[in-house]
This record gives structure tokens, sequence and C-alpha cells, in this order.
């Protein structure tokens, strides 16, 4: 019951902010960046040796969220979630095997799709959804955009080996090309095989357009890089020098930490064939693994300059709010994995910049904050109704400086076993010092919102921010599990709407 009626709630909220408006001329545009699997290691979030100029100086002149927070460190999931402002139990787009978030949810409102009825022009382009979660990757959820979306695909995905040539290519009856399939790879193809630098280009064409037809528009750009492969044209892996690199410190799970909290690094070891199936990952493959990283995310970082140039150089500064954000974190060999797909702060702390014209005035917010919160928070800075129904809370009070905090925990969650009735969802609940996990035995894909708790963890940044020991067991702990659960308004995470955490 609780259920019908969080969703009749929803559906009633949605309805009534169902149709389209006039907007005023002057009302701010918005750009809005996407990046896959980019991970707070930028030189605005301290990174002392990533080169990213670019979106440096977009952190320059608007607010970075140190403390910020994914709802679920997978793309399909994550960006279902932001995309909506609803947290994924509502979504129900969790893991693999993924589902359809209008399938399960077919009045759901996304970000764009609610400027456009407010009387924006909404054009996509790029990686927004993650096409295996909204309607494919050709149309990327039509009811966002005013326009088809615009597909940036064919022969610029660098997922065909760039140092063959287009006459070379073999496929396979699955209509893949039948190659090598590298997990990094230092290419000498022209640029405009990088699907990122057509998204680019045609993001400059967009915007000169938008500039022409003097309209508020809100366009969103998606970039692939960093995702796997780490593939790159070679001047920006000679950035770098190998040299550079160290592996990190712990390599293996935090000492007392539950064994399901561990993931084998699958998505590597299994898409790309220079990588070992099982057992270790040779030291100097990891360390190839985060020189192409830094590699990759310095490729993006190029494209996202070409974009702020192109807001400069038409006049559109003063009169747009940009939002980049990575749709989660990434492991690079720490507690011996890759990727993502954990409740660890490599995996669900993720990197938020946001610039609003005339109204930015605090450059770092260290107080937690969450993907959820971005959908209220273009609202408010373009000065739009929030619908009441966002799980998130707008964070322009904290852009402003009116406030120093507004939540006291973020929350993420990811599963283990979900192919099983009774699963292992977990749930991250990160303060601005402490992080704790709850692993909840439910069938949560069936509606259950409650099950036993089989195993806790609980990690202190400020004497051990590498995680490398689980310290819920400790009696000093108590208090602190204890007012994480006070936070939660006496409700488990796994309730289908956890409760919103208090303000500070």
């Amino acid at each position: 019951m609780k259920r019908i009626i969080t969703q009749a709630v929803i559906n009633l909220s949605i309805a009534v902010f169902a149709f389209a408006k006039d907007v005023p001329p002057d009302r701010p545009n918005v750009l809005f960046i996407a990046i896959d699997d980019l991970k707070p290691m930028l030189g605005a979030y301290g990174d002392k040796v990533i080169q990213t100029p670019h979106m440096d100086r977009l952190a320059a002149r608007g607010t970075i969220f140190t403390n910020n927070h994914c709802q679920y460190p997978i793309c399909t999931a994550s960006r279902a979630s932001l995309m909506t402002g609803l947290r994924p139990d509502l979504t129900r787009v969790w893991g693999w095997p993924t589902t359809r978030m209008r399938e399960q949810n077919p009045d759901i409102l996304t970000i764009p799709q609610y400027f456009k009825q407010q009387g924006y022009f909404t054009v996509g382009m790029g990686k927004i959804y993650d096409g295996r979660a909204s309607d494919g990757w050709k149309s990327q959820d039509k009811p966002s955009w005013s326009i088809p979306y615009v597909d940036t695909g064919g022969k610029a995905y660098a997922d065909i080996k760039n140092a063959a040539r287009p006459e070379e290519i073999k496929w396979d009856k699955d209509g893949k090309p039948d190659l090598p399939h590298p997990s990094s790879e230092a290419g000498d193809a022209p640029d405009n095989w990088y699907r990122d630098v057509v998204t680019a280009n045609r993001a400059v064409e967009e915007l000169q357009n938008l500039a022409a037809a003097g309209k508020p528009f809100f366009l969103a750009v998606g970039f692939d890089r960093p995702h796997l492969p780490f593939s790159a044209p070679k001047r920006f892996w000679d950035l770098y020098k190998r040299e550079q690199f160290t592996l990190p410190t712990i390599r293996h799970l935090p000492a007392g930490a539950p064994p399901i909290a561990f993931q084998d690094s699958s998505e590597l070891r299994n898409q790309y064939t220079d990588v070992p199936k099982t057992g270790p990952i040779p030291d100097d493959k990891q360390l190839e693994l985060i020189h192409g990283y830094h590699a990759s995310v310095s490729f993006v970082d190029e494209q996202v300059g070409r974009l702020l140039d192109a807001v400069k150089a038409l006049g559109l500064e003063k009169n747009t709010i940009i939002v980049l954000w990575g749709d989660h974190g990434y492991h690079l060999g720490d507690h011996g994995m890759f990727c993502k797909h954990t409740n660890y702060e490599q995996a669900t702390r993720s990197p938020l910049i946001l610039s609003v014209p005339g109204k930015t005035k605090v450059l770092a917010v260290q107080s937690p904050t969450e993907f959820v919160d971005i959908f209220p928070t273009l609202c408010a800075a373009a000065e739009l109704p929030v619908p009441p129904h966002l799980h998130g809370q707008s964070l322009l009070p904290l852009v402003v400086g009116e406030r120093a905090a507004l939540k006291s925990i973020a929350i993420s969650q990811y599963p283990r076993d979900p192919q099983k009735s009774k699963s292992l969802m977990g749930y991250a609940y990160r303060s601005d010092r402490y992080r704790y996990v709850q692993w909840i035995e439910k069938d949560y894909k069936a509606g259950e919102t409650e099950g036993p708790v089989v195993a806790q963890e609980l990690y202190d940044y400020e004497k051990d921010p590498e995680e490398t020991v689980n310290i819920v067991d400790l009696p000093t702990s108590a208090p602190i599990v204890a007012w994480f659960k006070e936070q939660l308004d006496g409700r488990t995470a796994g309730g289908l709407l956890p409760g919103k955490p208090r303000v500070n």
C-alpha cells in the first residue's frame, strides 16, 4: 500500500507540471555536460598529476561539490536516478539485467522534459541516458527533447581499433568489428574517428544555432571517455610519463570488511582481450590502465574546453547555467578492483561542478550532496517552480552562500547476487566524516522494502581516508551507527522512499 500511495502522489505532481508554457526570453540557458565514468580526479579537486585545464576553468567561475555522491555506481541506474531526481528504488532501474525507466514508471518526469514543458528548447546528443534504461541509444528518451536526439555515433566510436583503417575491418555475424579489443590504446587515427570529438563538433554547431534563435535552451552533451576502453589520441598519452604513476597502497579489501563488498573487475576482464579473465592483473598492465585513464580524462577535457570557448564566443556566458557531472566514481586498482560496482568511496564519490552566472559565490562545498539534487537545483537556478515529488534538494543556497550544509548524509546503493530472489542490497550513507554501509537481504525487485541486515561497514575518513579498516564492531562506533540510523528517521534506506536526511 505504501508504494501505491507514493506513486499516486508522484503521478499527481507530475500531472500538475505537464503543460508546456511560454518562457521569458531572458530566462537563463542551461548547458548540461555529462561525462562517462569520470571520478573527481581533476585539478580543481586537488589532483596534482591530472591535466584538466578546461574543467578547472569552469570550476574557477563556479562551485565544486567535493563530497558529492551518485545514487547507484553504474551508468544505467545512476543516470535514470539523476535525470528524474528520484532514487533507484523508485525508478526501479538497478543493475543487470536492467529495466527501462518508462516501462516501470510511464509518467516519470525528466529534467529536460520538464524544461521543455516550461518553454525551453531542449536538445540532446552523446550519452545522456544509458540507452538500455531509456528507449534505446538512437532516441534516448523521446519525451525529453524538442527535436529528435542527435546521433553522433557511427565510425567515430573509438571501440573500433584505431590502428585499423575502414577497408581493413572485418565484421562478425553480429555486425561488430572482429578485431582484438584492447582495454587501452594510444590511437593514431584522425580525431574525427572519436565519437567525443564528433559530439563536441555537433554541440558547437548546435550552440551557434541556438544562439541565433534567441530562445532559452537546454542543451545536453554527453561524452564517452574516460569509460573503457581507454582509447585517446596519442598526444594525450604523451602529456604523462608512465613513471609518474604508482599503484594504490591498499590493494585488498579493508580489514574486517564482508567479502560481499568486493567485485572482481568483471567489466574489465570480460570485455577486453588484453586482461586476464581470472587471477591478478599484472602490475605493468595496471599502470598502463591508470595512464590510459589519465589520457582519456585529458582528452575529454579538451572537448569540454571547446564547448566553453563556444559559449564565450557566442556571447552566452553571462546567461548560461553550466552543470558538469560524471555519472559515478571509479576504482583504479584500489582495494584490488577496477571499474565501479561497489559501495566504497572510489565508486560513489562523483564530480559535480555548477556555474550560475551572477549567483555563484561559494567556490567549494564540502558538505554531503547527491545527484538527485541536480534536478531541483537547475529549476531554482533558472527560477522555475520545483516539482514537489523530487527526492533531492536545491543546492542553490550553498552556491550563493546562504547555507553551509543542507543535509547530513548522502545515500548510495549497490547490490550483490541480483539474480537471486533474496538479493543483498547494500546501502551506503556518507556524512561529512564517515561512511556507514548496511547490507540488507530482501527481494527488492518484487518491491520488498525491508529485510534483515546481514553485514555492516563503517569507515572514518578523518583517520582512515583510504578505507583500510572496517570499524563497525568497535565499541566506540556504536554511537556513530546510531546517529546514522537517526538521520533516516528510524527507517532503513530499503524503504521505497528513504527518509530525507535531516537538515543540519
